[in-house]
């Protein structure tokens, strides 16, 4: 824990010495097996406190393709043990962190580099076979129900051109092409990546984003706070971390990224059209149907070298999804 918090390896580290990480070996296939087989343990009468994270070391295709990256799917809250470790605190202490975070803002810290850049792909080289998206181990949620691929643990970052002040966000991205994800940001629920695309949209210019994939788990859970349009997400972060979140400029947008990321997508989200988007398996347990949304076009992927791909159980209640925000909404609420 070099920079005062816990990065992802260094969190699935911890996980598995207190016994709440499961390795798989064997050949598991990300379009039909990955997430329905994690989803058992919410589905089967599973006490919380038995229900673990999944490292999947041998990730295939439906196409039999071998992936290089592993995924691991329930490492952020398959049970608010494992939340609690990602927080740095007991379960019990989870209301007063959150509590002190949000009152407390730590400003984030800007660095030259980070290992989320080891890896650099622009422009034209992402045009290359398996250079673009297709590279990524992006689990089917869904099986038998969702039209593609999905991310579905993205920290999207964006800034707002007024204030400067960045926002971060989770929604899910639909892998549509090698170089173009779908993106749903929820518009009725007005969060700060739709603020910032209608801002955008009155300049007559694309939003610049970056989708962080694998971010230290403090941003994560950020993230999916509901926290005021003009409060920096990372700054609570590092307050829950209890110390600066390094931040490296992005390689092709005007962003900053957590530089301990595994992964960062960076892209131009269209203010001109929106394209076709879903049906997916949402949190609320129903499909949510086919609707136009925005879409990415994507300008740089970068990642660690040892990037581990992380993915988030979603769909009904009880699901990772549904966890990672009850641990952090209910002391709010009170």
């Amino acid at each position: 824990m070099a920079h005062g918090y816990h990065d992802l390896h260094e969190h699935l580290a911890l996980l598995e010495q207190e016994g709440h990480l499961r390795r798989i070996s064997r050949p598991i296939n990300k379009d039909t097996e990955l997430h329905p087989l994690v989803r058992w343990q919410f589905r089967g009468g599973i006490p919380e406190e038995e229900r673990k994270a999944f490292l999947f070391e041998h990730v295939t295709d439906s196409k039999g393709k071998r992936y290089a990256m592993p995924v691991v799917v329930g490492a952020l809250a398959a049970n608010r043990w494992i939340y609690a470790l990602g927080l740095g605190c007991p379960v019990e202490e989870i209301g007063r962190k959150w509590r002190e975070a949000v009152a407390n803002p730590l400003k984030p810290l800007t660095v030259s580099d980070g290992v989320c850049q080891e890896v650099v792909r622009l422009g034209e080289g992402l045009d290359r076979p398996g250079m673009g998206l297709e590279s990524l181990p992006i689990p089917v949620s869904t099986p038998g129900f969702d039209n593609a691929p999905y991310v579905t643990a993205a920290a999207w970052v964006t800034r707002d051109p007024d204030t400067g002040i960045q926002n971060v966000g989770c929604y899910r991205a639909q892998l549509k092409a090698p170089r173009r994800l779908g993106m749903n940001p929820s518009v009725d629920l007005m969060p700060g990546i739709y603020v910032h695309w209608k801002k955008y949209r009155e300049r007559g210019q694309p939003l610049p984003a970056a989708l962080v994939i694998g971010a230290p788990p403090v941003v994560n859970y950020a993230s999916v706070q509901k926290l005021p349009l003009d409060v920096d997400e990372i700054a609570v972060a590092g307050a829950l971390a209890g110390a600066p979140i390094r931040l490296v400029p992005a390689r092709s947008v005007d962003l900053l990224v957590p530089a301990e990321a595994e992964i960062v997508i960076e892209g131009l989200i269209s203010t001109e059209f929106l394209e076709p988007e879903g049906p997916f398996g949402e949190s609320h347990g129903h499909v949510n149907l086919q609707e136009y949304n925005p879409f990415l076009d994507v300008t740089a992927i970068t990642h660690r070298r040892d990037a581990v791909f992380i993915s988030i159980i979603s769909q009904v209640t009880p699901s990772e999804s549904s966890l990672i925000k009850k641990v952090a909404y209910e002391p709010l609420f009170l």
